[in-house]
């Protein structure tokens, strides 16, 4: 009768366990369809888990939604600027492309309100964020209209300076865990370029890292082993990438234009995804933390 006990046990066990496993990159709405405009981007998470993304309800707000889906509005930028990308620095401040008035603003910890942090008028628009382990920005710089693009790079004290030219529309833009490789992508040439972050964070040795046939790429991050995580503009999907550029996992989501992507949740392992079609936030589990996520729980 013990043996019988036993194996029943053992038995349940087994068929337990495919139901407790946690179901990763399967794809879920966060927010209602539509609350957010066309312009929908971002995102970024805070440290107590909230996630900001910009244009909510009209252009110019940056709304902020808590893990179980709650949205209000969080600040609305002033005159005719236009959030794009959002960024956390270690310190919790929250850094914004305005890429309407060639501005990144700067939110301090527990504020809601935006300050001038930089201006370069050269600029076409600041439309993507990445930031160092030490705060210093870059910024891709995409000129639709002609199909090229630049990096920006904005030092602690605000001082904007050219970091790369003669590149596509650069778009998606992140940072290595060990900080020495910057990874800039192109959406209408649909390329992904490396380039080595120098000592005085000037940037060389341009590579391609991966090249895609079809769609348009987007906004891009990285987790804690340095894979990269690409939105798939037009085709639906995010792309998880070795650092070598090896295709890893496609992930589907509900809606065909993902703009941007970010990390959180109680672990780092919540991939939130902006989403143009259906004006929404959409959210998958991950397998490993989010290197921005990792960074803002370490900091003492």
């Amino acid at each position: 009768m013990r043996l019988k006990l036993i194996g029943w046990l053992s038995a349940g066990l087994f068929c337990l366990a495919p139901a407790l496993a946690e179901e990763l990159f399967v794809a879920t709405p966060l927010t209602a369809a539509n609350s957010f405009t066309a312009g929908i981007e971002g995102p970024a998470v805070d440290a107590a888990g909230n996630v900001y993304a910009a244009n909510f309800g009209r252009q110019q707000v940056v709304g902020v939604v808590s893990p179980q889906g709650e949205a209000r509005a969080f600040l609305a930028l002033p005159g005719a600027s236009v959030p794009n990308g959002l960024r956390f620095g270690r310190d919790g401040a929250l850094y914004m492309a305005d890429y309407v008035g060639h501005n990144i603003f700067r939110v301090a910890p527990g504020t809601a309100t935006p300050r001038l942090y930089a201006h370069e008028a050269a600029m076409t628009q600041p439309n993507d964020l990445a930031i160092s382990a030490d705060g210093v920005l870059y910024a891709s710089d995409p000129d639709w209209a002609h199909e090229t693009g630049r990096v920006w790079r904005i030092a602690l004290d605000g001082n904007v300076t050219l970091a790369a030219d003669g590149m596509g529309t650069a778009n998606g833009i992140d940072i290595s865990p060990d900080g020495r490789t910057l990874y800039v992508n192109e959406s209408v040439q649909r390329a992904i370029w490396a380039f080595t972050i120098g000592a005085d964070g000037a940037l060389t040795d341009k590579r391609l890292l991966r090249r895609f046939d079809d769609f348009g790429l987007d906004g891009m991050r990285v987790d804690v082993d340095g894979n990269l995580y690409v939105t798939r503009f037009g085709k639906g999907s995010v792309v998880k990438l070795a650092p070598d550029g090896a295709l890893l996992r496609e992930i589907q989501l509900p809606g065909a234009k993902p703009s941007n992507i970010c990390f959180g949740g109680p672990d780092g392992r919540t991939a939130y995804v902006t989403e143009v079609e259906r004006q929404q936030l959409v959210q998958f589990r991950i397998d490993r933390p989010g290197l921005e996520w990792q960074r803002l729980r370490d900091h003492p």
